[in-house]
């Protein structure tokens, strides 16, 4: 009898905690210490508890209800907030959950690859940052990495409070990106890092949305067929027969006094693979749908600087931002983005098209197209021979910009100068430019560089190119009859182009040929 009653009391104790347990109100990991709520908008907070379960949320004197539907998921919406804080989010159900330090601010989400990744540690003048670093007001979350086959419902990660002793770990870009509006603004900063280094944009976006184009096809194709053929044995062999010739290789140049060459890295399912359309979308993405934010910023573009994959960069740019956009049921949330910086061997010819051109000219005419998109030129701020220019700094304070100008109302410039439009006059040509606030400028010696002229024939020289007023008139003895003009057109340009504001303008073609 004891036997049989010790049997019947554990089942009845275990079906008990089964039941606590599936009472349990939960909240995603979003909703922790330390997070940052969007001001000034209504905002979202949801989570998880028994179906039909009532659930009571209180935040800074509002008090919501929701009940849990069939698949246990709830959700309410608290009216707009001030910016300030903190305050303490209550969530009751079957148990009660308090959430501390909730500050009221600016929120913004960051994501795309290495140069997004980056992290303060690893940027210019890192000490200077760190002991700087005190602002309890600015927060990050870093999303974890996870790759997956179906969107997600939640991430893991933590809100972290900027102090010396945490800001080496933040995204460098999103910091400074962050903290320049918290100077700006006076107000608390949430900021969302969903990246991973070498990741190419169809990564992030929904796959269903990528099904419908049909000129993604022959790439969704490729990818298809790479997990189809993958066969992990032989994948396993290859990759053991290259580590044993990396043992030799190694053992080699160390005896040489060598530099031992890279170690082969072990097979990856491409069914696992970061690479893969849609599971950063579905990993790192949908799990923050739909944590009211104030707008998006994305620096990536690298992966996708190949000839035959550069080219389609823009449409894939416009269905990231319609895909997010979509997600969270805002069509107005800004886009801000990077465009690629300055790279490799300096320029030598006046066009030298390479795909990282072709990615910088299609996040250009992303610009012209999409609204409420901001772009940050970096062609004056990267390192020839690192794909990871340390001067973050700058590049967080050009995405500010266009969040201060756009967004915010403020009245700075957002831009360097962006062409406009050409006109041909008398055997030139006359370049025009939004964003020449103040007037332009020849940085140095007060000569422009970096333009280039071509006639019918397309062959393009070294142009002379002369600022008068707001526009820049470019000539060359070599061209009668100019029919085109090319600035900066070069992984690693010349140009010397700015506003009065001291930012640099954007590389740009004015013709439309192939090449």
């Amino acid at each position: 009898m004891n036997r049989v009653f010790r049997c019947v009391y554990g089942l009845a104790l275990v079906l008990a905690m089964a039941a606590t347990a599936r009472a349990e109100v939960r909240l995603p990991t979003l909703f922790s210490n330390h997070m940052v709520l969007q001001a000034e908008a209504e905002a979202n907070v949801w989570g998880w508890a028994n179906a039909g379960e009532k659930v009571t949320v209180s935040l800074a004197g509002q008090t919501r209800e929701a009940t849990a539907g069939d698949n246990g998921r709830w959700q309410v919406t608290l009216d707009p907030l001030p910016a300030g804080g903190p305050h303490v989010l209550s969530v009751q159900g079957e148990n009660t959950i308090q959430v501390e330090d909730v500050l009221v601010g600016e929120v913004w989400l960051g994501s795309g690859q290495s140069n997004m990744a980056m992290t303060v540690s690893r940027a210019a003048d890192f000490d200077q940052e760190k002991a700087a670093a005190n602002l309890p007001q600015i927060r990050m979350f870093t999303v974890e990495r996870k790759v997956a086959d179906e969107p997600q419902e939640d991430c893991q990660g933590q809100w972290v409070i900027a102090t010396p002793e945490t800001v080496g770990n933040f995204s460098a870009t999103l910091y400074f990106f962050g903290r320049t509006l918290h100077e700006e603004l006076k107000t608390p900063v949430g900021l969302i890092n969903s990246s991973w280094g070498g990741t190419p944009i169809e990564a992030w976006i929904d796959v269903s949305m990528q099904q419908t184009l049909p000129e993604l096809e022959p790439m969704l194709k490729r990818y298809d067929e790479s997990i189809a053929a993958y066969d992990p044995e032989k994948a396993q062999a290859a990759y053991e027969k290259s580590l044993q010739r990396w043992k030799q290789a190694a053992q080699r140049a160390r005896t040489g006094g060598e530099t031992a060459p890279r170690r082969p890295q072990p097979p990856v399912d491409p069914k696992l693979a970061p690479r893969r359309p849609g599971v950063l979308y579905n990993g790192m993405i949908a799990p923050l749908v739909p944590y009211t934010l104030r707008g998006f910023t994305w620096y990536q573009g690298e992966a996708n600087a190949n000839r035959g994959t550069a080219e389609l960069y823009g449409l894939q740019l416009k269905t990231l931002i319609a895909n997010w956009r979509g997600q969270w049921k805002d069509n107005e949330l800004p886009m801000l983005f990077v465009q690629l910086p300055n790279y490799l061997k300096p320029q030598q010819q006046p066009s030298e098209t390479a795909g990282w051109v072709l990615v910088r000219e299609e996040m250009l005419q992303t610009l012209r197209s999409v609204a409420n998109t901001g772009m940050a030129v970096t062609v004056d701020i990267g390192e020839a021979e690192d794909i990871h220019p340390k001067n973050k700094q700058d590049v967080g304070r050009r995405l500010a910009r266009w969040a201060r100008a756009q967004t915010y109302g403020k009245d700075v410039a957002p831009s360097g100068p962006l062409y406009k439009s050409m006109e041909k006059r008398d055997g030139k040509i006359v370049i025009r430019f939004d964003y020449a606030d103040g007037g332009l400028v020849a940085q140095g010696d007060g000569r422009l560089e970096g333009f280039a002229i071509a006639g019918d024939d397309r062959q393009f020289v070294w142009a002379d190119a002369k600022i008068e007023g707001e526009t820049v008139v470019v000539s060359s003895p070599e061209v009668k009859a100019p029919q085109a003009v090319r600035y900066a057109w070069a992984t690693n340009p010349k140009a010397n182009l700015v506003n009065r504001a001291g930012l640099p303008a954007s590389p740009f073609r004015t013709d439309e040929w192939e090449e």
